[in-house]
């Protein structure tokens, strides 16, 4: 069930109500007993929590030294170039 805001127009008092879609848009205002209406919110906030939200975060190791190369910057672990003379070999090489 959707919650909404209600503010009364006799004491200002802003509350909030969980109702189903199809009630009316008035409710009784707890501190006056005045007729509240239904205000328009901003709505739910959005929290991503923990990791995984980034596009960047779960990129490849490839993907990423592939976008560090267009940029100009390839580093490595350890902060030096790597050694682009000898390509790595797979096990099917040998």
């Amino acid at each position: 069930m959707p919650s909404y805001d209600f503010k009364c127009p006799e004491c200002g008092h802003i509350f909030e109500r969980f109702k189903s879609i199809n009630s009316g848009s008035y409710e009784k205002c707890p501190r006056c007993g005045g007729r509240a209406q239904k205000v328009i919110s901003a709505g739910a906030g959005l929290i991503f929590k923990g990791s995984g939200f980034y596009i960047t975060e779960n990129r490849s190791e490839d993907y990423k030294r592939r976008e560090k190369e267009e940029k100009g910057s390839v580093t490595d672990d350890t902060g030096s170039s790597p050694d682009r003379s000898h390509p790595k070999k797979n096990s099917e090489d040998k």
